[in-house]
C-alpha cells in the first residue's frame, strides 16, 4: 500500500511542469500556446530564452531526483520499485492532470532517472550523443538515437528490469517526438 502512495507521489511530481511554470513566472505566458506548443525544456528555451531553459531542465530533473531518492532512501535500490517511481514521474511529466494532460515529451525526465539509475549508461550516453552531433550535426536525432545506450548498457549489465523500465520510458520518448504528442 505504501509504494502505491508513492507512485502517486510520483505521479503529482512530474505533474510539475518546468516549462509551463517557468513561462508563467517570466512573462505569464502559457508555454504550450507558444512555439511547438510543447511543455518541455527546449520549447521553453526556443520561447523564452536560455534562462528558461535552465531552469525548465533544473525543475524537470529535480521532481524525478527527488522521489527516487526518498524511494532509495526508505526502500533501498529495489529495481521494480524504481522503475515504477521513474514511470510515474514520467506520465505526470507527460499527461499532468492540472495542465489537462499536455505536458512535455518526456527528454528531461528520462535522463533524470538514468542520472540516478544508470550513471555509468549515462555517462555512456553523453558519449555517444557527443559523437552523433558532431558526425549529423542534429541534437534531435543524435539524442533520440543515443538514448538507446542506456537501456543496452543496463541489459548488458544483466541489470534486466531496469532495462526493461529504460525500453518502456524510451518508446514513449520516441512515440511522442515521432508523432508530436506530448505537446
Amino acid at each position: 500500500m505504501l509504494v502505491c502512495l508513492f507512485i502517486v507521489g510520483a505521479y503529482l511530481f512530474g505533474c510539475i511542469n518546468g516549462a509551463y511554470y517557468v513561462g508563467k513566472m517570466l512573462t505569464n505566458s502559457d508555454v504550450r500556446k507558444l512555439g511547438s506548443s510543447n511543455a518541455g525544456a527546449r520549447n521553453a528555451g526556443r520561447v523564452f530564452g536560455r534562462e528558461a531553459f535552465i531552469y525548465t531542465v533544473l525543475i524537470d530533473a529535480l521532481k524525478t531526483v527527488v522521489p527516487l531518492a526518498i524511494v532509495i532512501y526508505l526502500f533501498g535500490e529495489r529495481p521494480l520499485i524504481l522503475g515504477l517511481i521513474a514511470g510515474a514521474v514520467m506520465v505526470g511529466h507527460i499527461w499532468p492532470v492540472q495542465l489537462q494532460f499536455q505536458g512535455g515529451k518526456g527528454v528531461v525526465v528520462y535522463l533524470a532517472a538514468a542520472l540516478v539509475l544508470a550513471p555509468l549508461a549515462l555517462l555512456i550516453t553523453g558519449i555517444v550523443v557527443f559523437i552523433l552531433f558532431i558526425l549529423k550535426k542534429d541534437i534531435t536525432i543524435a539524442g533520440l538515437i543515443g538514448f538507446f545506450v542506456i537501456p543496452v548498457t543496463l541489459f548488458i549489465k544483466a541489470e534486466f528490469i531496469l532495462a526493461a523500465v529504460f525500453s518502456i520510458l524510451l518508446f514513449i520518448v520516441i512515440f511522442l517526438h515521432r508523432n508530436g504528442e506530448g505537446t
